[in-house]
């Protein structure tokens, strides 16, 4: 296994390749279970496991195989009110959640990524069997960000809070940071009851009679830009509820000519073919300079063509299957769109295997803005390359699209680094790499890409309300009482 680390390492490139080896030399990559048991496929609610109000189950499908795993109980508008129920509760003034000190909160948050370490092989190998990417990907990747992720806002738990403001006159004001309430969203368990509850179901169900709630005050989204207007409409039209969507992205990749091209090639690779090309944030434009597009198109598809794919238990494998049945016909539909529409296919383009939902590493050269799969995105692993002339050229070209969620630029010369990622209209713009995330650092889009922020100090925002409170002069109101004593900025 340790020798898979190393090949996956050196086709990530030298910088992702050293975190990857990095990450792999403090622990041995343990082999897996390649069929790991399923113990949970229920509702969870008030810190109980349920089945579904309907009784209804769904199946969910290995995608490697077409075969079923197991049958998940199917939530719906009964269960989401028993969700919502139990978290209203456990919000309560003077619920044991609510009494709880800030730092006990932070020792759960981090208890939990005790526990998810403690199970990270099995967690890795259920991921692996569900959504069908490579197991060393979901180990050293997937779970490392997950643990991260908990661990950083464990930290904050405790130190996130408001200030004291020097206002005109004798004034005492100061701000809190409150919760917003009720969530709706899916995280692990853990905690008191009412505090976390997990309802399996399908968008139309389970997820509009959450963003419809009227007792919701939150809700997050991450998936299509169709949806993300849905949910807009229905937290609008019910209590005005607070809404952050992480949707999606036709991100540009821009190759200037004084790139290094090895460097370049094998990051532009991993920008749209990481996790089979499902990946919000994927390079799926990749812009290159006239003067170096032959080269850099011989090489992308001489690097396609060597890409692995395959059962995401072997070590040799690079891309498993599509998530399912839906993504594969529809991927291989945007294929047919791009040959019809006459861009060039230069390698790639069908199913990679009789069965399962693997689609061939495909690439398109002679690219045209207006195509179909210049404009859309296809969530998939299929690049398309375009040709620019000048930086003014590109800035236009690459900012022409609905979506703003992530964009790169690969260069030696700092100014241009500088004027592009001022340039682009993006959320995030990579210089000379891409995929580079961090709990610590916010992570969200321009446009219909989504609005609101993850990760980081930024993202708490979206989930505390600022309350001000001002204070008269108590001396005034009560003259024969001893003044209060400020400490800490708090009245006692």
């Amino acid at each position: 296994m340790l020798r898979a680390v190393a090949l996956a390492a050196a086709r990530l490139g030298p910088r992702q390749g050293r975190r990857l080896l990095s990450a792999a030399a403090t622990q041995a990559v343990p082999t897996p279970n390649q069929q790991p048991e399923v113990f949970y496929n229920q509702i969870f609610i008030n810190n109980e496991w349920h089945d579904a109000v309907s009784k209804k189950t769904f199946p969910t499908v290995n995608p490697s195989t077409g075969e079923v795993i197991c049958h998940v109980a199917e939530g719906d508008k009964a269960d989401v009110d028993r969700a919502v129920k139990a978290a209203r509760a456990a919000f309560q003034l003077g619920s044991p959640w609510r009494r709880t000190d800030a730092s006990e909160r932070g020792r759960l948050l981090n208890r939990l990524a005790d526990l998810i370490e403690r199970d990270r092989t099995y967690l890795a190998a259920l991921e692996t069997l569900d959504n069908g990417k490579p197991y060393i990907i979901s180990y050293l990747v997937d779970l490392d960000m997950v643990l991260k992720c908990l661990r950083y806002y464990a930290g904050w738990a405790d130190k996130y809070h408001g200030k004291t403001i020097p206002i005109d006159g004798d004034y005492f004001s100061y701000t809190r940071h409150e919760p917003v309430g009720v969530c709706g969203q899916i995280i692990p368990a853990g905690f008191p009851p009412g505090v976390v509850n997990i309802i399996p179901g399908f968008g139309p169900t389970a997820g509009a009679a959450i963003a419809s709630h009227e007792d919701v005050d939150k809700v997050a989204f991450t998936g299509s830009t169709e949806v993300g207007h849905l949910i807009q409409v229905a937290a609008g039209k019910s209590n005005l509820k607070r809404v952050t969507l992480e949707l999606g992205g036709k991100s540009p990749n821009i190759i200037m000519s004084d790139a290094d091209m090895d460097w370049a090639v094998e990051q532009a690779h991993f920008a749209l073919f990481f996790n089979q090309g499902q990946c919000c944030c994927a390079g799926s434009r990749t812009f290159v300079q006239e003067d170096i597009y032959t080269e850099f198109v011989e090489r992308s598809v001489a690097r396609a063509k060597a890409r692995v794919v395959g059962n995401p238990f072997d070590s040799q494998t690079e891309q498993g299957p599509q998530v399912d049945e839906t993504q594969f016909k529809k991927v291989l539909g945007y294929i047919k769109s791009g040959k019809e529409e006459g861009a060039k296919l230069l390698c790639g383009g069908g199913a990679a295997a009789d069965r399962g939902y693997f689609i061939q590493p495909t690439v398109f050269g002679d690219v045209q803005d207006g195509m179909t799969i210049a404009k859309e995105e296809i969530f998939g692993p299929v690049m398309q390359i375009l040709k620019f002339k000048t930086m003014e050229e590109v800035v236009g070209r690459a900012n022409n699209s609905k979506y703003g969620l992530a964009a790169a630029v690969f260069t030696k010369d700092l100014d241009k680094a500088n004027y592009l990622s001022q340039a682009l209209q993006a959320g995030t713009v990579w210089v000379n790499c891409y995929d580079v995330f961090g709990a610590q650092s916010p992570f969200g889009g321009y446009k219909l890409s989504g609005s609101g922020r993850e990760l980081g100090e930024y993202g708490l925002q979206a989930y505390t309300e600022v309350k001000t409170v001002s204070m008269g002069a108590f001396s005034a109101l009560f003259p024969c009482q001893a003044p209060p004593v400020l400490t800490a900025g708090f009245l006692f």
